[in-house]
């Protein structure tokens, strides 16, 4: 049976500070599944020439928009951390041609609510965690944050081998506020009908274990599977991040 002429295109989304170099690691096992998939740089993440204080979540749907109608077939949705607002986001604009959606540790949250709003109501709990929400340096006007890449290192990349961690750590971009602080507004008529798979890090310092069962419990549907790896898995074991991607992405579960 031939699998990449029944496999829908996968649309990868990267999380804030990253860019579609994130998926090198994952890209060729999906291919090797085959499974067509697509990994994008969002506006304003260093390779368009955009400011990122001037991009809007309404610019990455438009991009998103743009690919899905150049492909020309319903695709999948990959969000990996905060790039899950945006698959969800995307997920509702374009549901006739939207398929699935799967969260690698990915902001899977209610309509509304942002993942700061998420964090204030954990705060104090047992297993939270900040994150790398207080490593960040921020511009004057506070509208760019960048990431540090000794915090890089200790709160993304910790459990990758070290020299791809260094690499990754310093590939990490600035990301503007208007698309990181964010929100999606869902409906059950659309996002809500869509299956959804939601791949859960145990040893994640990012997205804690904690954030994760929580957005788990306030959109709840998901299928679950759950990695021993840190927050980002498609460079610490992208392996095993396509063997909980795979079965979703064909369709099989």
């Amino acid at each position: 049976m031939n699998r990449q002429a029944e496999s829908d295109p996968v649309i990868l989304i990267h999380g804030a500070w990253q860019g579609s170099w994130a998926w090198a690691g994952l890209l060729p096992l999906l291919a090797r599944a085959g499974i067509p998939a697509h990994a994008i740089d969002l506006p304003g993440n260093g390779t368009d020439g955009r400011a990122p204080e001037g991009v809007r979540l309404e610019d990455a749907l438009a991009q998103i928009g743009a690919l899905m109608a150049a492909l020309g077939r319903p695709v999948s949705l990959v969000g990996h951390s905060g790039g899950g607002v945006i698959a969800s986001a995307a997920a509702e604009a374009f549901r006739e041609d939207v398929r699935r959606v799967a969260y690698v540790a990915g902001m899977m949250l209610p309509s509304g609510m942002s993942f700061g709003d998420l964090q204030g109501s954990l705060r104090g709990q047992p297993g939270f965690g900040a994150g790398i929400t207080e490593h960040l340096i921020w511009s004057q006007a506070g509208q760019i944050s960048e990431v540090p890449p000794e915090a890089a290192m200790e709160i993304f990349f910790h459990d990758c081998e070290a020299g791809a961690a260094a690499d990754a750590a310093a590939r990490l971009t600035p990301q503007g506020e208007g698309l990181r602080s964010i929100t999606a507004t869902l409906t059950p008529e659309r996002f809500g009908t869509l299956p959804r798979l939601y791949v859960a890090l145990r040893h994640d310092r990012s997205v804690t274990p904690l954030a994760q069962a929580r957005m788990q419990a306030l959109v709840p549907g998901a299928q679950v599977v759950a990695l021993d790896t840190g927050h980002v898995p498609q460079l610490a074991d992208p392996a095993a991040l396509s063997a909980a991607l795979v079965p979703f992405l064909r369709g099989d579960l």
